[in-house]
């Protein structure tokens, strides 16, 4: 697995993680989710994100595939 699927991954679970929390738990979590959307524009008009540096320090290898 590489950083950008393990990326996709974490973020898409946590997601849904705090969507099923929001719905049972309390309404309050849907701040959790707006907490990662706006990492993740955070992330794409920085160009860094914590998370890939994190994943980056435990192994996992960037993808070399380039998109046309």
């Amino acid at each position: 697995m590489t950083v950008n699927e393990a990326l996709r991954l974490i973020a898409g679970t946590m997601i849904l993680i705090s969507l099923l929390l929001t719905q049972f738990h309390s309404p309050n979590w849907v701040w959790f989710t707006a907490f990662i959307a706006v990492n993740l524009v955070q992330s794409s008009l920085t160009k860094w994100c914590l998370m890939m540096t994190l994943l980056k320090k435990l192994g996992l290898k960037e993808s070399r595939a380039q998109c046309c």
